[in-house]
């Protein structure tokens, strides 16, 4: 799970089908999949929007 999100982060371009297949070989179903996406993607994104913001400089 920590790959995909750290790849998710990095650049998820290059998310593949075979990371999703990664994740359902160690249990995780379409909807923790989905769940895992949808938090990092929210947290990658409000971060930037504080940090352009200088939210705690």
């Amino acid at each position: 799970m920590l790959d995909y999100v750290v790849q998710l982060t990095k650049d998820a371009t290059q998310i593949t089908p075979q990371h999703h297949e990664r994740l359902r070989c160690v249990g995780f179903d379409d909807t923790a999949i989905l769940q895992i996406t949808l938090i990092a993607a929210w947290f990658n994104y409000i971060n930037r929007v504080a940090d352009a913001l200088g939210v705690g400089r």
